[in-house]
């Protein structure tokens, strides 16, 4: 199996190293962007009902609090997803190479 790059896993499921390092990008990409519109929604005008901070959150803030929540949930999901993914990869290489 010299070469090989996809892992299976117990359930069946084949992630290419290719597609492992994409969904790696993918979750580091929402890990990272999305505090920053956070900061970019906490300072904007429309997210507090009179002085930021305050003041009551109104529901634009409430709104976009829930997408990023939801967005940096999915993306640590699909990072360690990806992670795995390379982690099987580079266990099934070594293993490979103590075989031959």
């Amino acid at each position: 199996m010299h070469g090989q790059l996809l892992v299976v896993w117990c359930d069946g499921a084949v992630i290419s190293r290719f597609s492992a390092w994409l969904l790696v990008a993918a979750g580091v990409f929402n890990v990272v962007i999305w505090p920053r519109f956070a900061k970019a929604i906490v300072d904007d005008e429309r997210a507090w009902s009179g002085e930021a901070w305050s003041s009551a959150p109104t529901s634009f803030l409430w709104v976009h609090a829930v997408l990023i929540v939801t967005a940096i949930a999915f993306g640590l999901c699909v990072l360690v997803i990806g992670a795995r993914a390379l982690r099987s990869h580079r266990s099934a290489q070594r293993g490979s190479r103590r075989t031959t």
